[in-house]
């Protein structure tokens, strides 16, 4: 667990780093990547930007805002496996990205890691009690209560913050804590020596 630790520092660190990058580029354009690689709601040829716009902003306020949680969460949700954290990053980023596309208001265009922070926000809540791993469950009910304030922007609000992308993102996270949780093997009870069913008798010598 240590090594996978490791591994998901690292991912968290150069994930950011593309962020920044990216913003750096995208500022010097007058943030014309984001207008293009955003997500128009309800044009069908916008939908491949479902992958593209968690990766964009709109202006240093909006990345400084998403950094911190997107680290934090997102190391939390890593630290057990990176291969399981993509997996789920990949259904939190479909999710979301279809919720904007479908209700988000006509002909906006929406960007930001929002989405991703509050699907790894619903799936470390959720990964402990679909894993039974108390140290998650902890974690878990930690998060949720020091960070429960961010819960009512998974509502209808500020009709410059894409609610959309927050609440499918959510419930992209809690469906990735129950389709990537631990799988136990079932185990088969052996025989019990007491029961007199399984008891084996002597042959008959005489």
């Amino acid at each position: 667990m240590i090594a996978e630790a490791k591994r998901a520092l690292w991912v968290m660190v150069g994930l950011l780093a593309v962020l920044w990058v990216l913003q750096i580029f995208n500022s010097l354009d007058d943030y014309g990547l984001s207008h293009q690689f955003g997500i128009e709601a309800r044009e069908p040829a916008s939908l491949p930007e479902i992958f593209s716009a968690p990766f964009l902003h709109l202006g240093w306020d909006h990345i400084e805002a998403n950094s911190g949680p997107l680290f934090v969460f997102g190391f939390l949700a890593a630290y057990r496996g990176v291969k399981k954290w993509l997996g789920v990053s990949v259904l939190i980023i479909v999710a979301s990205g279809l919720g904007v596309w479908f209700i988000s208001p006509s002909s906006s265009v929406t960007v930001g890691a929002s989405g991703l922070v509050f699907g790894y926000f619903g799936y470390i809540i959720v990964r402990g009690l679909f894993d039974r791993h108390p140290i998650d469950i902890v974690i878990g009910l930690v998060m949720a209560l020091c960070f429960a304030y961010q819960f009512s922007s998974l509502l209808p609000g500020d009709e410059q913050v894409s609610w959309q992308g927050h609440m499918f993102g959510f419930a992209g996270g809690i469906i990735g804590g129950w389709l990537f949780r631990d799988r136990r093997p079932k185990t088969v009870p052996g025989p019990d020596a007491t029961d007199p069913a399984t008891v084996l008798l002597p042959k008959d010598l005489t």
